[in-house]
């Protein structure tokens, strides 16, 4: 079977768009240093997605829509971090002071933003996230971030899990390579979420504030 033919094929079992939901919450999922700094082996070519992300925050306020910053955070002793942090290198630019921890520049969390911290890939698991956007009355979830194949995705299963509507903003989301990077957002498009780009989630953020 040829890669056209496996595509239609997949197509055929998951192309099913659930839309966008009434009361959106925005996630912006580790837009820390270590991605922006050439010196770091987080390092990627994530710029873009960054601009876009900052792009799509200011509509998510001017449409009243509330917005959340994750970022990971560990103890300086690392006993918080687990399997996850025993297995990825690179966590080690996540201890608690360590200036690659801190916000990509433009992203510094204002008043009305809650920040949300983490020590494992998704931003609800062991968080307070869900029951913080059940609390709010939230219905579904905008997610950008970084990395498309790690945070963003682990986030995604979790939002759709927790029954948010959960749409991911693909231009707003970097990798440190297209492959992993594209094969994430074909997976979570078909199966957890609908993959937009960010004229899409602008025009249905521009909506809500008519």
């Amino acid at each position: 079977m040829s890669n056209d033919d496996l595509l239609a094929n997949y197509r055929q079992a998951y192309n099913r768009k659930v839309g966008f939901g009434t009361r959106p919450a925005l996630v912006m999922i580790d837009f820390c240093m270590g991605y922006f700094d050439p010196a770091c082996e987080l390092y990627a070519d994530v710029e873009p997605a960054l601009s876009s992300a900052l792009r799509v925050r200011t509509a998510a306020h001017d449409a009243g829509v509330p917005v959340i910053l994750t970022n990971v955070v560990y103890h300086p002793s690392t006993i918080d971090g687990g399997r996850f942090f025993e297995k990825a290198a690179p966590l080690r630019h996540f201890i608690m002071g360590s200036p690659m921890a801190a916000w990509a520049p433009g992203l510094d969390p204002f008043e009305d933003e809650l920040v949300i911290s983490k020590q494992y890939p998704s931003a609800f698991f062991g968080t307070s996230l869900a029951s913080t956007l059940t609390a709010m009355g939230v219905d579904s979830v905008l997610l950008t971030g970084l990395t498309t194949s790690g945070c963003v995705r682990a986030s995604c299963v979790d939002a759709m899990s927790h029954g948010f509507r959960t749409a991911v903003i693909a231009d707003a989301c970097g990798d440190r390579h297209s492959a992993p990077h594209e094969a994430n957002l074909f997976d979570m498009n078909a199966k957890y979420a609908d993959v937009v780009g960010e004229n899409e989630a602008l025009a249905f953020l521009h909506g809500l504030k008519a």
